[in-house]
């Protein structure tokens, strides 16, 4: 283990000598947090939405009807009680809740007015005011069309709450994304050149003829960028929390723990990269193409994946960062536990796994 630590502290040493590197690392993370904190809003399309229907009249189901047949939203669930509201929107299944009051019609025909209430997800600001607003708009063409029956106009009045941030800042949505967008590069592309680095100045075959064993001289080379890379979830959380006042509503422990496996899971991706490339430059733009690319497109955090087309929709499963934004959204904004989040963490444990068999594979195989 000795032979071991020598050449961690080997690694080190070489990352700190190279302070341009070492700056890229540490400053990319407050810039990019601090850009993306404030910004993006885009079209959302065939959002899921759950129904609370008190009323079963002719009135709120003509509204569910346009609701579903509207281009914006898909009715896939039917509520029965308040308390299953809060449940689906915990599972992560919907981004607006629609809850119609009792006897909705007879208030509408008796009063002139009635109340729906609109209940949105609201750890995403841009996709929580997008949803509300197109519901709202569904609901106000329906009560322009009963006003043309009518000498006295009807009046239907929405109610919007905000779940998770009510104040619908952007920053809630964006910190999850920018903590995967950067944790993903930091650590897959940094460990990638460190091992090219090795092959490329013809040095690779020195070191595996050392007393340490191929294993541990891989994990000589990743573990370095784990601990820089959780360096950074430290410094993106303090940004987070202080400048962007963000709150971590969930357990700090989990948060962390959740990190580390994302981090584990880009590492393995740096060495199955580092396994394709001959040369540093490959294997930097081989990791800008591959990752950064898929984390900005199919990550979900700028464009809603539902929304996309099926094909894509398909591919963003294996986007790492997609399992590890919801991830971080869950915890974090939304302050769910392990149980909410138990299936994305086990996704990318399997991802971690497949990634080290193939790195390992290759890796012996390129140098025996």
């Amino acid at each position: 283990m000795k032979q071991f630590f020598i050449f961690v502290k080997k690694e080190f040493r070489h990352i700190f000598r190279d302070r341009k590197s070492l700056l890229i690392i540490i400053l990319m993370p407050i810039v990019q947090i601090i850009l993306f904190g404030f910004a993006l809003t885009n079209e959302i399309k065939n959002s899921n939405i759950a129904v609370l229907d008190n009323a079963k009249d002719g009135s709120s189901r003509a509204i569910i009807q346009r609701l579903d047949a509207s281009r914006y939203f898909n009715v896939s669930q039917i509520l029965n009680t308040q308390a299953d509201i809060e449940t689906a929107f915990k599972s992560g299944k919907i981004r607006l809740a629609v809850v119609f009051q009792p006897g909705f019609r007879e208030s509408l025909l008796h009063t002139n007015h009635a109340q729906v209430q609109l209940i949105a997800d609201a750890s995403d600001p841009n996709t929580a005011t997008t949803v509300t607003n197109y519901a709202a708009n569904i609901i106000s063409d329906y009560q322009k069309e009963l006003n043309g029956q009518v000498q006295v106009p009807y009046a239907i009045k929405p109610e919007i709450r905000m779940l998770y941030n009510p104040q619908l800042k952007g920053a809630y949505n964006f910190v999850p994304g920018v903590m995967a967008m950067i944790l993903i590069l930091i650590a897959a592309m940094m460990t990638s050149v460190a091992i090219v680095r090795e092959k490329e100045i013809n040095t690779m075959e020195v070191l595996l003829v050392s007393p340490l064993k191929p294993l541990l001289f891989i994990l000589s080379k990743a573990i370095p960028y784990i601990f820089l890379s959780l360096v950074n979830v430290v410094t993106i959380l303090l940004v987070s929390v202080t400048l962007l006042e963000v709150p971590i509503n969930g357990s700090l422990l989990l948060l962390m723990g959740e990190s580390l496996l994302f981090i584990i899971t880009a590492v393995s991706l740096g060495l199955m990269i580092s396994t394709l490339t001959k040369t540093q430059q490959e294997a930097q733009m081989f990791s800008l193409m591959a990752l950064l690319l898929p984390t900005l497109l199919l990550g979900g955090f700028m464009f809603p994946i539902e929304s996309m087309p099926l094909p894509l929709r398909i591919i963003s499963n294996v986007v790492p960062s997609k399992w590890f934004f919801l991830i971080v959204k869950d915890v974090m904004i939304k302050g769910l536990g392990f149980s909410a989040v138990w299936k994305e963490s086990l996704i990318l444990a399997g991802m971690s796994l497949f990634l080290l068999a193939i790195s390992f594979k290759k890796f012996k195989t390129r140098l025996a």
